[in-house]
C-alpha cells in the first residue's frame, strides 16, 4: 500500500488509547541485576531503575558481555522529578557494544530522537507565522501549519494565571478544548486541543510519568477490531505490532505519557496527523495538539508533572 493511502487510513483513527508502552513496560535487560535492583530501557534508549512508583534515570555504564553496573549511579537515592533536560538517554546512559569500545548502541534515528528531547523552549514574544512555521531541524520535517484557518482561540497564548495550580501543572479543559500549561508569575500558556469523543472522555488526575519524540503506536486489539483496515497498516516492532514513529504516526512529532500512581492510564497527550481536528471531540480518550505545539508544550514539561483533566 502506498504510503499516502497509509497516512489517511492512519490519520482517521482514534489513534491513542494504546500509544508506546511506557517505562514500566519497557524492556529489562537480561542479567543486569543489582541489590534486586533491574535496569529498564523506554523505546527511545533512555536506561532507568525503579524507585517505588517512579523511574529514575540511569547515569552509570553498561558494559554488555560483562553484565556491570555502577553502583554508586545504580543505588543514588530517587531525586525529586527532574526537569526532562537533566534526563536525556544519550547523556545519561553509555551503552557499549560487545567488541567496541565505547561505541554507541542508538541508531541515527534514535539520536535524533534523543536530541530532539533536548530542545529548548523559545521563550520569546508568540509569533504566529514562526511558531506555527516549517520544523526542518527535527527527527522528521513538519509542515507549516495555516494558522490563518483555524479558530483564534485554539492558537498558542500566553495569558494570566490566578488559579489554584502551582507552575508546571497541566490543566485540560475538555468542554472548552484547551490545555493550560501554569507557568511562575501569574502566568500560564494556553493551547487548543482535541479530546476524546462521547464514550472515551475522562477526567481526573494523572502525572506525566515520561515523555518521547517520535514515538512507537501500538494499538489495542479492541481498536483493530473497530477499525479491520488498521491490521493492514501496522508492523511487526519490537515491542510489538505497532506503526514506527515518523510522518504517518498518529501520535505526532511528541508524546507524553499519563499515569496515575504505578498504573498507565494508557492516555497520552501528543501531536496529531489532523491538526485541523484541534477544538473538536474526536479521540479515543487521548488530548491531542498541533504538532508545533506539542513540541512546544513538551520542551517545557518536566517528567513527573502534575496534569489535571477537568470533569
Amino acid at each position: 500500500m502506498s504510503a499516502p493511502i497509509r497516512i489517511l487510513l492512519l490519520a482517521g483513527l482514534a489513534a491513542c488509547a494504546s500509544a508506546a508502552p511506557a517505562l514500566a513496560q519497557g524492556r529489562a535487560i537480561a542479567a543486569v541485576d543489582l541489590d534486586g535492583d533491574r535496569l529498564y530501557q523506554d523505546q527511545s534508549g533512555a536506561y532507568y531503575l525503579r524507585r517505588g512508583d517512579r523511574y529514575v534515570p540511569y547515569t552509570g555504564r553498561i558494559e554488555f558481555g560483562r553484565a556491570v553496573l555502577d553502583r554508586s549511579a545504580a543505588v543514588a537515592p530517587a531525586p525529586a522529578p527532574a526537569p526532562m533536560e537533566q534526563v536525556p538517554p544519550t547523556r545519561q546512559a553509555a551503552l557499549v557494544q560487545p567488541g567496541a569500545e565505547g561505541g554507541s548502541a542508538l541508531s541515527p534515528v534514535e539520536a535524533a530522537k534523543a536530541k530532539a528531547v533536548l530542545r529548548a523552549p523559545d521563550n520569546g514574544p508568540i509569533d504566529y507565522a514562526k511558531a506555527y512555521g516549517p520544523v526542518e531541524d527535527d527527527v522528521f520535517p513538519i509542515r507549516a501549519f495555516d494558522y490563518k484557518r483555524m479558530n483564534p482561540a485554539y492558537l498558542r497564548q500566553e495569558i494570566a494565571y490566578r488559579g489554584p495550580y502551582e507552575p508546571g501543572t497541566i490543566i485540560v479543559d475538555p468542554h472548552a478544548h484547551q490545555l493550560t500549561l501554569v507557568e511562575e508569575g501569574g502566568r500560564a500558556r494556553r493551547y487548543g486541543v482535541g479530546v476524546g469523543k462521547q464514550g472515551f472522555a475522562w477526567s481526573g488526575a494523572a502525572t506525566v510519568n515520561s515523555k518521547q519524540a517520535w514515538p512507537d503506536w501500538y494499538p489495542p486489539k479492541e481498536m483493530i477490531a473497530r477499525s479491520p483496515k488498521l491490521a493492514g497498516e501496522v508492523d511487526k516492532l519490537p515491542s510489538g505490532v505497532g506503526v514506527s514513529g515518523g510522518l504517518r504516526n498518529p501520535l505526532g512529532a511528541r508524546a507524553m505519557y499519563l499515569w496515575q500512581g504505578n498504573k498507565d492510564t494508557l492516555f497520552r497527550i501528543h501531536g496529531t496527523l489532523e491538526p485541523f481536528s484541534i477544538g473538536k471531540s474526536v479521540s479515543s480518550g487521548c488530548i491531542r495538539m498541533i504538532n508545533q505545539d506539542a513540541i512546544d508544550l513538551f520542551s517545557r514539561v518536566n517528567v513527573g508533572a502534575k496534569v489535571v483533566v477537568l470533569n
